[in-house]
């Protein structure tokens, strides 16, 4: 079993155990035990599902302070596109760059300009017709994640390239090294990140020995830290820093990503719940006719990031707004340094047992344990299904009484035995009252 850093974590203190975050995660990676959640690690993919959905904020993305720009002798901040699309003024893009310099970052670099390379390549690749069809995006690390954890078979569907964050971190790191002669280490490449699956990404990539990006601050507290001083900017302060294209910026919601690869048989989706669904139509040949799947795990891509401030229709309407006035940049071309370092590998998660006699008869003993249960998949046992719950008692995870409506047989069983007992006692001591009285009238 691969184990994985997550940015996902619980805050138990705020959990009511509400089954919200149970019956929303895709991967049946949460569970309900002693009145709080339990989020079990190699199933969770860090799509953030489960942080938009608890009313409790008991779920949080781990993600760095501003205090790591200390361990740098120079920081050049990573900015998503999505991050421009926070502000009312988000046109302005070089005002916002700009006011991240203020705040402590020596450079900045759009990731945008990453997405551009990525781009030229996916065009090239598709063109190439090596690839399997449909071809699944693999810019949204919630989403690759999931197919090496659920849809095995679609590995080898996914477009073998590296993220546009790890791309632009690895040009932002080159073009620093160039301007100050300082050593790659001495430099930290912070990414500005709209969601906890990139934040994991960074701690833990999976088609790469180790990321480019040395931390990961989450929108909401790079937003807060300079929303209030984009007013103090004069506008002879404003440094023209703006490299990416029109192309690179809209990747940043649903859509955006088909539309630059020009592919002329495509589908976009977005929602992590509508990703699976495309995904098991891919699966099972239904969507032969299409060249390219854009999957994003967000709802409208990654303006809907849970760490995003905004509502993700305003952001979207916002980065729109912007790429009026900016024209597609012509002069990116395609690298061989974008593919993957390695394969993507199958996360099995019904791993039973070392020992394949033993797994198998554990497999077994789940059937038998599920042709038993209700099956209405009510959640109330603690457990997202009866088929997870089998498997959770297999595991030593739950009890069989964990589900009510066995509690309920169980109790009307006993309810029935104490009743019968009950009889019997009666019974028992009417017949020795007069077994007593006989005794006596014989005296």
């Amino acid at each position: 079993m691969i184990n994985y850093w997550h940015s996902v974590t619980l805050e138990k203190d705020n959990c009511k155990g509400c089954t919200n975050c149970l019956k929303h995660c895709p991967t049946k990676a949460i569970r309900i035990q002693k009145g709080k959640a339990k989020i079990l690690k190699e199933r969770c993919i860090d799509c953030g599902e489960c942080i938009r959905v608890c009313p409790y904020h008991a779920k949080k993305a781990v993600t760095d302070s501003f205090d790591i720009l200390n361990n740098f002798k120079y920081n050049v901040a990573l900015v998503a596109p999505t991050f421009f699309s926070q502000f009312s003024i988000a046109d302005n893009v070089n005002l916002i760059l700009t006011v991240l310099k203020k705040i402590g970052f020596d450079d900045v670099y759009e990731v945008a300009c990453g997405a551009e390379t990525v781009t030229e390549k996916t065009k090239e690749l598709l063109k190439s017709g090596e690839l399997l069809t449909p071809t699944i995006s693999s810019a949204c690390p919630a989403v690759v994640r999931l197919i090496s954890l659920r849809f095995p078979n679609l590995i080898g569907n996914l477009i073998p390239l590296r993220s546009p964050m790890e791309v632009a971190a690895k040009d932002a790191r080159d073009v620093a090294v160039r301007k100050t002669g300082l050593k790659p280490e001495e430099i930290g490449i912070i990414f500005i990140s709209p969601c906890a699956a990139k934040a994991t990404a960074v701690k833990n990539p999976v088609n790469i020995s180790k990321s480019c990006v040395d931390g990961a601050i989450s929108v909401n507290d790079a937003y807060l830290k300079i929303a209030h001083q984009i007013s103090n900017i004069n506008e002879d302060e404003i440094e023209n820093l703006s490299r990416s294209g029109k192309y690179g910026i809209m990747w940043a919601v649903s859509g955006g990503e088909a539309e630059a690869t020009n592919s002329k048989r495509h589908i976009c989706v977005d929602g992590i719940h509508n990703v699976i669904e495309v995904l098991e139509a891919v699966e099972d040949g239904k969507l032969r006719d299409i060249e390219y799947v854009e999957a994003l795990a967000c709802t409208g891509g990654c303006v809907g990031g849970p760490l995003n401030v905004e509502n993700n229709f305003v952001a979207r309407s916002r980065l729109e707004r912007i790429c009026r006035d900016i024209s597609i940049n012509e002069n990116v071309k395609s690298r061989e340094d974008v593919l993957w370092e390695k394969p993507l590998v199958y996360r099995p998660v019904m791993n039973l047992d070392s020992d394949i006699s033993k797994a198998m008869e554990k497999a077994m003993k789940i059937e038998e344990i599920y042709e038993s249960l209700p099956k209405l998949d009510c959640g109330s046992c603690g457990s997202p299904g009866c088929r997870d719950l089998a498997e959770d008692i297999v595991r030593g995870y739950a009890n069989e009484s964990d589900c009510i409506f066995k509690l309920r047989e169980r109790l009307n069983t006993l309810a029935k035995e104490m009743i019968e007992l009950d009889g019997n006692y009666e019974i028992t001591k009417k017949k020795k009252n007069e077994e007593e009285q006989n005794e006596g009238g014989e005296d």
